[in-house]
This record gives C-alpha cells, sequence and structure tokens, in this order.
C-alpha cells in the first residue's frame, strides 16, 4: 500500500531543505544561502510511533533559475502537490508576507488541499508572536518552527500523524536492490531514472549540471521493489569551489556509491572518456561496489558501432573495473533499460554468494600449484596454508599466509584473477584479506 505523500512547498530561501532534512532525521537535501538549490522533487521516508509517511522536499516557487530551468522546477513543484495528501507551507516569520507567499497560498487554495502552515526562522520564542500575520494567508493557526536549530521539530511531526489520521501506513517493504547512477555531468542519467520510474520525476535538460543532489526514486519489477539515486554530475575537482554546490554535489554522489548494492557508471557514447570517469572509476573499486559501465546514448554513436572495439576501448582505459560488465543503452528511449536492471539484479546476487571453505582451498591449491608466489630474498618463500569467506557484499575472503609481506601486490592481483575465473564471482569485486597464520590459532 502506498504511504502518505506529504509535500514541503514554499518561495526561494525559507528554508524548506532544512525543515526537510531536520524531520527526516538526516541531512538529504542540500542547504545552502544561495536560492534555487533544491530542482527536483527529493523525497525521504519518516517514521514516528511506526506510523510512516513519505516526505517530499520541493524547489522554490517562483526562482528565477539561472539556466532558465523556472518552468520545470514548477512543474516539479505542480507534480508534487498533486500527488500530496498533506503540504507544509512555510514562510519566512522574520520577513512577514510577501507577494510569492500569496501567490503560493492561493495555487494551494485552488487545489483544495490539506494544508499546513509552518512559520520558520522562529529561533525563540519571542519571535513567535509575529506568525499573526500569516492568518491573511487564509490557513489555520501556522506552527513556528526553526528547522535549522530543531525548534518544535517533534510538534511538526506530531501534527502531521494528527492531520493523517484517517490513512493507512504500514511499514514499507523492503527494497531488494539499491542502485547508484552515477557519471560526469549530461550523460543521461536522468533520463534514464524518468525511465525506470515511468514518470518525469527529474528535471531534463541540456543545460549541464540540472541535478544538484543525491535523489532516490522507488520504482518496482517483477513484483520486487528497488531504489534508484539519481546523483549529480561531477565535474574536475579543480572546477570545484571548497564550499560551492557542485562541491557538496561531488561529496554526495560518492557517498551514494557507498550506500549502493550495484553502481551504475554512465558515459556518454559520443564523447572520449575523460579524466572524471576514471576518477569515478577509482572511486568504484576502491569500495569494492559492482558496477556496470553504462554507454548511453548508444545510438548516436555512429561512428562506434563496433560493440567489441568499444570494450576494448574501455577496458584500456578503466582499467580498475575490468571486471565490470558493460551495457549499451538509449536512455531516451527507454532501450535495453529493463535489461540493465536485470544485469544489476544478477550481479547482487553474485555479490551476496557463499563458497564452501573446501572449495575454495581447492580452488586455491589449483592456482598455486600453476604459478605458486615468488620466493624474495628478505621475506623467504611466500606459503599460502588456507583461506575461508568471511563476508559478502562484497565476497571477502581471508588467507593465512607464513608471511604476509611476501604476498606482492602483483601476485594479489593475480590471485583475485584466477579467483574470479572459478568462483561464483565473474563480474563482481572480491576483496582479499592476508593475515599472517598464527592469527587463526586461539590464544
Amino acid at each position: 500500500m502506498a504511504l502518505p505523500i506529504v509535500a514541503i512547498v514554499g518561495r526561494p530561501n525559507v528554508g524548506k531543505s532544512s525543515l526537510f532534512n531536520a524531520l527526516a532525521g538526516r541531512r538529504i537535501s542540500i542547504v545552502e544561502p544561495t536560492a534555487g538549490v533544491t530542482r527536483d522533487r527529493i523525497s525521504a521516508v519518516v517514521e514516528l510511533d511506526e506510523f510512516y509517511f513519505e516526505l517530499v522536499d520541493t524547489g522554490g516557487y517562483g526562482i528565477e533559475d539561472h539556466d532558465n530551468l523556472t518552468e520545470h522546477v514548477e512543474s516539479q513543484i505542480n507534480v508534487a502537490i498533486r500527488q500530496a495528501d498533506l503540504v507544509l507551507f512555510m514562510v519566512d516569520i522574520r520577513e512577514g508576507i510577501t507577494p510569492l507567499d500569496r501567490k503560493v497560498a492561493e495555487l494551494l487554495r485552488k487545489q483544495k488541499l490539506n494544508v499546513l502552515l509552518v512559520a520558520n526562522k522562529a529561533d525563540s520564542r519571542s519571535l513567535d508572536p509575529g506568525a499573526g500575520e500569516f492568518y491573511a494567508l487564509g490557513f489555520d493557526t501556522p506552527i513556528c518552527v526553526s528547522a535549522q536549530h530543531g525548534r518544535n521539530r517533534q510538534e511538526v511531526l506530531e501534527t502531521i500523524i494528527e492531520l493523517l489520521a484517517d490513512y493507512q501506513s504500514d511499514r514499507p517493504v523492503d527494497t531488494t536492490m539499491k542502485l547508484a547512477v552515477v557519471g560526469k555531468r549530461n550523460v543521461g542519467k536522468s533520463t534514464f531514472i524518468n525511465s525506470l520510474a515511468g514518470e518525469d520525476r527529474m528535471i531534463v535538460s541540456e543545460v549541464p549540471g540540472t541535478t544538484r543532489d543525491a535523489v532516490d526514486v522507488c520504482f518496482e519489477k517483477d513484483g520486487h521493489r528497488f531504489l534508484a539515486i539519481d546523483t549529480a554530475g561531477v565535474r574536475k575537482k579543480t572546477k570545484m569551489a571548497q564550499n560551492s554546490i557542485e562541491f557538496y554535489s561531488h561529496t554526495r554522489a560518492l557517498a551514494s556509491i557507498r550506500r549502493a548494492d550495484v553502481v551504475l557508471l554512465f558515459l556518454d557514447s559520443t564523447q572520449e572518456i575523460s579524466q572524471v570517469d576514471k576518477h569515478l572509476a577509482r572511486d568504484i573499486s576502491n569500495e569494492y561496489k559492482p558496477c556496470i559501465i553504462v554507454i548511453n546514448k548508444w545510438d548516436l554513436a555512429k561512428d562506434r558501432a563496433d560493440t567489441q572495439a568499444y570494450h576494448e576501448y574501455i577496458d584500456k582505459l578503466l582499467t580498475g573495473l575490468s571486471y565490470a560488465p558493460i551495457c549499451f543503452i538509449t536512455a531516451s528511449e527507454g532501450k535495453n533499460v529493463q535489461a540493465l536492471v536485470d544485469l544489476a539484479r544478477h550481479l547482487h546476487k553474485q555479490a551476496g554468494t557463499l563458497v564452501t571453505t573446501a572449495k575454495l582451498n581447492k580452488t586455491l591449491q589449483a592456482i598455486t600449484a600453476k604459478r605458486a608466489p615468488a620466493a624474495r630474498q628478505k621475506t623467504g618463500l611466500p606459503k599460502i596454508y588456507y583461506g575461508t569467506q568471511v563476508a559478502v557484499y562484497p565476497p571477502t575472503l581471508l588467507l593465512f599466509v607464513n608471511n604476509p609481506d611476501a604476498i606482492d601486490e602483483n601476485y594479489r592481483r593475480y590471485l583475485i584473477n584466477r579467483l574470479r575465473d572459478v568462483l561464483p564471482y565473474p563480474e563482481v569485486p572480491i576483496r582479499l584479506l592476508i593475515r599472517h597464520h598464527r592469527d587463526s590459532q586461539p590464544e
């Protein structure tokens, strides 16, 4: 059963994203003094006393977007309002009623919505009497809050539950898999997300950097619930100011990689692989995440119609992801999109597979019989005693040896590649841990 939806609406810079983060209990939306930071609908599931609802953050109504995306932003706001069971209408108690507040109020009255008026930036009780002015907007008594400092957060949550008392709200179904969609700017990530969601959930524009935040979008396939995380396009670090919106967007993209079960690294088939692509590939590899290299806009790659040649091109430049399968799609037309999700599920299943200790050690014996680790002058002859699997997601193998320092990086890579050939992990990363054999003995 769908959760009741609570949308936060208001003009720019009244603190909608701050309230969203406060109610969600974690920092999700980017909070910046710059007007117009939030563009897409950003959502999170909130729970209070076993009552669940979906909270939605929206862009500022009436923003003059410098990338000419005002119409797109307001379209997303209108969708959020139409879908909402309750709207939190936010105003700024310090600034009082503005013409834009009146426009938002008129919009909400036309929709005949259930509205809770929230007067933000009331950092102390001394400011609360100023909320009386907002009765002129035609709604019930406003709740005075300080989203930044958490003042009256609990009162807002309890009032939301009261206003949604007629709605059923069961615990949401757990997601089968989380997919992080990453890549540099303008490679088609949001178009892909919209294709999965079956609606224009994300703003799609030719303007690079349209998406600024990491946005969670749920979708269903074959009776399973999945979570896709659309991330902001990444730029070179040298082009990002330390405190800029793009800096925070990049940080969120890295956090999304860590959250994900499978990462989709999007490349534009019409462009050469860049340093940004290589850095993202290294980030994914360092986190030991299953990955699919997604070649988007394949319909436009007339000069690269040979998929085999493109495979070789990828293998040469993204060496750290040699295990990752490659999928060619055209997100704008939905081509191969569902097949891509099926492939991601297959990788997730691989990453969760356990092998027996007997099978692992039989494999290790065969590998070392073919090529044993070389003796080194300082460390002597290396010897692998036995191995065992200690974790999944990623598959983590622990080897006990006579001298861990004797297993150099080249032989470690050789072991991983040969283990991948034999064990049921042909397309996912393997984490290999090496310990001294004495560490396996009880004290």
